[in-house]
């Protein structure tokens, strides 16, 4: 069929976004940050959209698509945009239905059904439907953040398909609209039901007559040549028309990746979730004998087999990530988990056990290593290897080899012979020189790999190719399917005919037809497919970009910012919306240019100069992180450990050249260098600060949001009282650690560092200060660019405490402000790389709580309800495992909140453009769960800028670890006055450490 050729004309696309504008308003997004942002997904594809629509309303969608339509132009649905075959992007108008779409409508427990809008996240749905003991069964491993509109358009499937099957058989029905704008609802039809609707004619008549002449005259095709495996997602499901599957519709559209019709509603099944579940473990000497024992899992009904082969090991090991989960696993070179589940702990473990039972004394092939693992924490983290691992190790280690790519991905076959089939597929990638990792969903036959195919050349291209047949013929002679999982996309459409042969390919092209005639719905691919070799995003035309850069970018994978650039491989875990840090911006606004994968695409373009023409200058990539709050969640949440934080600066630091800084930059950014010279007249700057007129003008003045309170300056800095202090001589000290006092409890809170040196007094070791005044270790710089200065500042540190370190003076540096630490961790390292003092020093940092759990630190015991939220640095770089030891030391009753960033973040809240997503991050777990607390419940938090925002925000008083281990020294009450518990000797430093009570 002869399809109208897209329009290349500007002025038509002009059209289209002024008509769009007139009727949606402030949901189109024509600029260039969103073509760039959406022109890739997580596959080697890249094109770039001639807009986006982000509908607040399915009828603002269906309004958008009929708009569209009167313009000719292409429509492609997106949900979190994760798709590896390249299905989600297009040179067409992106409708992303992620943000507003989303609706849980109904779940009806009894039935067993539930209501959703495409949108909606699939973890989203799991949640609500576990309150009922139900879930929805299909969970690929970015369950998340996935939507259900994506995974009923990739028939997508997940770690339970053995339990419950793919998306197709947890669909119900569907609501669809069509591109021409026939709206109804598809689902099982019986034949008395399918003549009513062709005797009523109109569209919606003449597709289901269309449809069953189709299905009339192709029908024993179909029944050859489909392969009978549970995983076979590849092509369209025309044996969902035949009348053994009651001519359903809903299933048929299932899989067809948005080409024929776009959802707008789905109905689908809910089953019971295993209240308990277990995992065994199973180690075998190679993936090949794992795989020859899918028929023996499957006889105990485990209701998750995932495989793993040593590659994914290997790379985690060579990357140091993931160490603790891998050593969970038992003895092996290749593993299978086994996950059971039953109504009691008890059921399921007896059905582990009866497994584990059976391969240890199995008399035909090894008998593997096994591991039962009954803890729901250790299986989460066991799960944590097989979600992550393949993203962590996308990128190549090896000097000169390919990376790792997706390109030949999910093949599924029957699952009996899939060690046959392993052994064969390795014999391939080993006769074209590839290597690959060997991973997936072993209980039904599916397979993961990630092969180093040479994308960079045209001749690796070509090789490519080559390679990709050969390896669909090989799928189909062992009866399998191109795609088990991902969809077909552009990566696997072309070698369809291969699977399929050219009748039943005709017959897909007539069904799409059908639906679209005039190929308007995500064209090129499944049908008509684009060849597998166009738009790839990184082939023989992308530019390797040589950059000087002020920040050292060098990592296992290669040195320089593109590098770090081409971290992100699209898969999305920055757009999980609970759980860890990552990503406070995106999970407060929805906008996929404000996650860490929305920025990385912005970089990626602005490297390219297609889209972002303006390098870097480019306001659209100054906006896009003028919302990232260098939280540094990415660095450690994400699977490939995107720094976002960092690129951040690099980009400001050029932005900014030859342009002033916004006042923010001054004020906040070179506190470190201002705050020492108010603190020798604190009452005359809390005048300015504190008074109502004058505050008002010094906030404007500043830059600082007219409803955030500016702290008050101590009376008394920390340093001028601790040079004229007595050490406690009831307490035996022998060791010196320096202890690094930074700005803010120096200048407004010395209470928390005199805290410190009474704990450290106690711990048996003498604290003492860096010689030179007023050190800084710059990281308010780093929020505005200012990294020439950072630097100076950073040489000025080392050249204090080097000297104390390497003479032994001191065991180390003890700090109290994650943030201001993490400096001498991360950055310290990327700006004076070559400087030996810098990892010396870098060896040597601690946090408190870190230094003395290390050091086995006893702490008295103390009753008390505390709750705890953990700063982003310190999740980041350094943990809380030192902190919540000491807590269950001390016999405190503790919760850590899994509260994600505060939303203060340093300077980033006080800033009056940012106040509004401040406080939406703070609202979204930790401002709430402080109110709730109990009044006697301790709030803990180690950064100044947490707690601000809790102050703040919340209303509540806030401590330190410090304090609240001098608490216990002290055996001071949690509800007591703080005043009653300070020794006559520092009764006017107490009475400076309570701001809000500050006389001027």
């Amino acid at each position: 069929m002869q399809h109208k050729a897209l329009s290349t004309d500007a002025s038509v696309w002009a059209a289209l976004e002024r008509d769009l504008r007139e009727s949606l308003a402030g949901s189109v997004r024509f600029d260039e940050a969103h073509r760039a942002v959406y022109a890739s997904d997580a596959s080697n594809y890249r094109q770039v959209p001639i807009g986006v629509v982000v509908p607040k309303s399915l009828d603002e969608f269906v309004l958008g698509v009929e708009i569209c339509r009167r313009h000719g132009a292409p429509v492609l649905t997106r949900g979190a945009g994760t798709s590896m075959n390249g299905q989600c992007v297009n040179v067409a108008v992106v409708f992303d239905l992620s943000r507003h779409c989303n609706q849980l409508l109904e779940l009806d427990p009894v039935a067993g059904t539930a209501l959703v809008e495409p949108g909606i996240v699939c973890d989203t749905l799991r949640e609500a439907a576990e309150q009922h003991g139900l879930t929805f069964a299909p969970d690929p491993s970015t369950h998340s953040r996935c939507t259900l509109g994506g995974m009923i358009g990739n028939n997508s499937c997940g770690a339970h398909s053995v339990m419950a099957g793919k998306t197709l058989e947890n669909v119900i029905a569907l609501e669809v609209l069509t591109y021409d704008g026939e709206r109804f609802w598809v689902g099982p039809t019986s034949d008395d039901e399918l003549d009513q609707i062709i005797a009523a004619g109109g569209r919606k008549g003449e597709i289901y007559a269309n449809l069953r002449a189709l299905r009339d005259s192709e029908q024993e095709r179909i029944r050859s040549r489909f392969p009978d495996i549970k995983r076979r997602v590849s092509g369209y499901n025309l044996d969902q028309l035949l009348p053994e599957n009651d001519f359903n519709l809903a299933r048929a559209l299932v899989g067809t990746e948005g080409t024929c019709a776009l959802t707008l509603r789905a109905r689908v099944r809910l089953v019971k979730s295993p209240p308990k579940r277990v995992a065994l473990i199973l180690g075998f000497p190679d993936i090949y004998l794992a795989g020859d024992a899918v028929p023996e899992y499957t006889r105990f009904g485990p209701i998750a087999i995932e495989g793993l082969d040593r590659q994914i090991i290997r790379g985690l090991q060579a990357r140091g990530l993931r160490a603790e989960e891998i050593a969970l696993l038992p003895e092996g070179d290749a593993w299978v988990v086994l996950e059971f589940g039953a109504d009691t702990a008890e059921d399921a473990i007896a059905l582990a056990q009866s497994a584990a039972s059976h391969f240890a004394t199995r008399t035909t092939g090894p008998r593997p290593s096994s591991k039962l693992v009954t803890d729901a924490g250790m299986q989460k983290r066991i799960w944590l290897i097989r979600e992550t691992g393949s993203s962590a190790t996308q990128l190549s280690i090896e000097p000169g080899e390919p990376d790792p790519q997706v390109g030949w991905e999910d093949a599924a076959v029957d699952p009996a012979r899939l060690g046959d089939y392993l052994r064969a597929f390795q014999s391939l990638v080993d006769r074209y020189g590839y290597k690959t990792s060997l991973f997936g969903h072993f209980g039904d036959g599916c397979v993961h790999s990630r092969i180093t195919f040479k994308l960079s050349t045209y001749e690796g291209i070509q090789e490519w190719r080559a390679f990709t047949r050969e390896a669909a013929e090989l799928v189909v002679e062992y009866g399998g399917s191109l795609s088990g999982e991902h969809g077909d996309g552009q990566a696997k459409a072309e070698f369809l005919p291969i699977m399929f042969g050219p009748e039943v390919m005709a017959a897909m092209e007539q069904f799409k037809a059908i639906w679209d005639p005039e190929n308007r719905l995500n064209p090129g691919k499944v049908v008509h497919a684009n060849r597998m070799d166009e738009n790839l995003r990184a082939g023989p035309e992308y530019k390797v970009v040589t950059l000087q850069t002020k920040i050292a970018f060098r990592s296992a994978e290669g040195d320089g910012m593109q590098r770090a650039v081409e971290r992100c491989v699209g898969m999305g875990r920055c757009r999980t919306l609970k759980g860890n840090t990552m990503c406070p911006s995106y999970r407060a606004t929805r906008e996929e240019r404000y996650s860490t994968r929305g920025r990385s695409r912005l970089f990626w373009e602005m490297l390219q100069g297609d889209v972002i023409k303006d390098g870097w200058k480019s306001e659209s990539v100054k906006e896009a992180l003028d919302t990232c709050l260098s939280c540094k969640g990415c660095r450690s949440d994400c699977p490939t450990h995107v720094d976002m934080a960092t690129y951040k600066a690099e980009f400001l630091s050029h932005y900014y050249e030859g342009r002033r800084r916004p006042r923010q930059a001054l004020f906040m950014g070179r506190i470190g260098d201002w705050a020492p010279v108010a603190t020798r007249l604190p009452r005359l700057a809390n005048i300015f600060t504190q008074t109502p007129v004058l505050r008002a003008i010094s906030r404007r003045l500043a830059g600082i949001a007219a409803d955030r309170n500016l702290p008050a300056f101590a009376l008394q800095p920390f340093r001028k009282a601790f040079s004229t202090r007595k050490p406690d001589s009831s307490v035996q000290t022998q060791r010196r650690v320096i202890l690094w006092v930074d700005t803010f409890a120096e200048s407004f809170h010395p209470e928390i560092a005199h805290a410190a040196v009474e704990v450290l007094e106690h711990a048996g070791f003498s604290a003492e200060l860096p010689p030179k005044k007023n050190l800084c270790c710059g990281r308010p710089l780093y929020d505005f660019g200012l990294l020439d200065l950072a630097r100076a500042k950073l040489r000025e540190v080392l050249d204090a405490v080097t000297p104390m370190l390497e003479s032994g003076e001191a065991v180390g540096i003890v700090g109290l402000e994650p943030g201001c630490l993490s400096v001498f961790k991360d950055e310290l390292l990327r700006q004076l790389p070559n400087d030996p003092r810098a990892r010396m020093l870098a060896s040597k940092v601690w946090l408190l709580p870190d230094f003395l759990h290390q050091h086995g630190y006893e702490p008295p015991r103390m009753d008390v309800d505390v709750l705890v939220h953990a700063h982003c640095h310190q999740k980041s770089i350094f943990g809380t495992a030192g902190e919540t030891a000491l807590l269950e030391k001390m016999g405190a009753s503790w919760k850590l909140l899994d509260s994600g960033c505060c939303g203060m973040a340093g300077s980033f809240g006080f800033n009056p453009d940012h106040v509004e997503l401040s406080m939406r991050i703070g609202e979204e777990v930790l401002l709430p769960a402080v109110r709730a607390a109990a009044a006697d419940t301790v709030i803990l938090t180690n950064g100044f800028s947490c707690r601000e925002q809790i102050r703040q925000g919340a209303g509540r008083e806030v401590k330190h670890f410090a304090e609240l281990l001098q608490m216990a020294i002290r055996n001071v009450p949690a509800a007591g006055n703080p005043d009653e518990c300070v020794g006559a000797e520092e009764a006017d430093v107490a009475e400076n450490a309570f701001p809000s009570s500050i006389a001027v």
